[in-house]
C-alpha cells in the first residue's frame, strides 16, 4: 500500500536539511509496491568507485567444470539441446541433479498446529551455455536470443503442467550473487505457488491500473523514454533504464515498450530486438563495474489459468555492490550510495 505524502509538513522537513550546502538523502517510493529506498546522496559515491570494490572470484577451473560435458559428470538427460550442422551443442537444459523442488514430492497441505505447509513439488532445471568463459555479458546478441529462446521452450513446455502455476527464470552471476559454479547457467524453478513479491508487484500493478486507468510500467517506460535521464539503452521495442527507486546502485529494468503481460508469448523477432536492448544493459554493468557479482530475473504473469491484463512483464537487473546491514535488515528499506540518474549517465558512457 503506498503511503500518503501530502500531509507532510515541507517547512518541517526543510528546517532538517543540512546547511554545509552537501545534498539531503532522498527516500523515494516504488509506484508499483509501494517500498521505500534510500538513495543515499550524504554517502555518494563517485560511479568509479564501484568497479574497484573487491570481488571474490572462484573459478575452479574448467578440468573440474561439472557443466564442461554435462555427460560425462552424470547429470540428468537433456531436456532440450541446441546443436550446430556439426553437432556441437551451443545451449543445453537438464534437471539440476539437487532441485529445490521436485517432480517426486505430492502435492497436499501438511498442517501442524497453527502451522502450515506443503511438499515442495515442482520442476527445476538448469541452462547452461557451451562456454565456460565467455559469461552473458561477453555475448552477442544472437546469442543471447538463443539463450531467451531457450527460456521461452522451457517455459511453454512447464507451464501447463500439473501444479505448476508460476515460474521463476533466474540467473545468478559470482560468488557474492549465489552462484555455486562458474560455468554460466541459469535456473528454472517451477511451482506451484506465486512468490510473494511477484504478489506484490501484481497487485501493486492492478491497484494503478483501477486507479489511473493506465498501465504503470507503460507509464514508467513513456516517461523514461521521452526524458532519457535515467535510460542506458534503447531500440524501438525494449528500454533499459536505471529505475527511479532503484533497490541497489546500478539496478537496471528491461521492458518491452508495447504493453505485455506475458514474456512467454514474444516473437522470434522480438527477441532478438530484446536480446540487442538487455546485451547493451547487462554490457554496460560488467565494463563500468569490472564485471561484478549480479542477479537477474524475468518477471512475467503466473501461469495459473487466471487473467493479468494490468501486469508488464520485465527483467530486473541487480548487481552486487553492498551488503545488508541492520537497517536494512529490520526495515526492509534498503540504501544506495549513488543516484540512478548518475548510474544511468556511468553506464551509457561504457557501452
Amino acid at each position: 500500500m503506498q503511503i500518503n505524502i501530502n500531509n507532510i509538513d515541507e517547512k518541517e522537513v526543510e528546517k532538517e536539511l543540512p546547511k554545509n550546502g552537501s545534498q539531503a538523502s532522498e527516500l523515494r517510493q516504488d509506484i508499483v509496491t509501494g517500498d521505500w529506498v534510500v538513495i543515499a546522496t550524504g554517502r555518494a559515491k563517485r560511479p568509479d568507485v564501484f568497479a574497484n570494490l573487491e570481488r571474490v572470484k572462484d573459478d575452479k577451473g574448467i578440468e573440474r567444470c561439472l557443466f564442461e560435458d554435462p555427460v560425462a559428470s552424470g547429470q540428468e538427460p537433456d531436456v532440450l539441446i541446441y546443436a550446430d550442422k556439426e553437432g556441437e551443442w551451443s545451449l543445453r537444459v537438464f534437471p539440476n541433479k539437487f532441485p529445490t523442488v521436485s517432480q517426486l514430492a505430492t502435492i497436499g497441505p501438511k498442517p501442524e498446529g497453527p502451522y502450515f505447509s506443503m511438499p515442495g513439488v515442482g520442476f527445476h532445471e538448469v541452462i547452461v551455455t557451451r562456454d565456460h568463459f565467455k559469461h552473458l555479458a561477453m555475448m552477442n546478441t544472437l546469442e543471447v536470443a538463443e539463450v531467451f529462446d531457450a527460456y521461452q521452450d522451457r517455459y511453454l513446455d512447464l507451464m501447463n503442467k500439473k501444479n505448476v502455476n508460476f515460474i521463476a527464470i533466474f540467473h545468478n552471476h559470482g560468488k557474492e550473487a549465489g552462484a555455486s559454479l562458474t560455468h554460466p547457467h541459469s535456473q528454472l524453478m517451477a511451482i506451484p505457488v506465486i512468490a510473494p513479491y511477484p504478489r506484490l508487484e501484481l497487485d501493486g500493478a492492478e491497484m494503478y491500473y483501477r486507479s489511473n486507468r493506465q498501465c504503470v510500467y507503460c507509464v514508467m517506460t513513456e516517461y523514461e523514454s521521452q526524458f532519457k535521464e535515467r535510460v542506458v539503452f534503447e531500440n524501438d521495442e525494449f528500454i533499459a533504464f536505471c529505475p527511479f527507486a532503484s533497490r541497489v546502485a546500478f539496478e537496471v529494468w528491461v521492458l518491452p515498450k508495447k504493453h505485455s503481460p506475458y514474456f512467454e508469448r514474444i516473437t522470434d523477432e522480438q527477441k532478438i530486438k530484446l536480446a540487442e536492448v538487455f546485451s547493451k544493459g547487462l554490457g554496460s554493468i560488467y565494463k563500468g563495474l569490472n564485471d561484478p557479482a549480479y542477479n537477474f530475473y524475468i518477471n512475467t504473469s503466473p501461469c495459473d489459468g487466471k487473467d493479468y491484463p494490468h501486469f508488464h512483464w520485465h527483467i530486473e537487473i541487480l548487481p552486487h555492490t553492498s551488503i545488508w546491514a541492520g537497517f536494512e535488515l529490520e526495515t526492509g528499506i534498503e540504501i544506495s550510495t549513488i543516484q540512478p540518474e548518475v548510474a544511468a549517465e556511468y553506464l551509457r558512457g561504457k557501452l
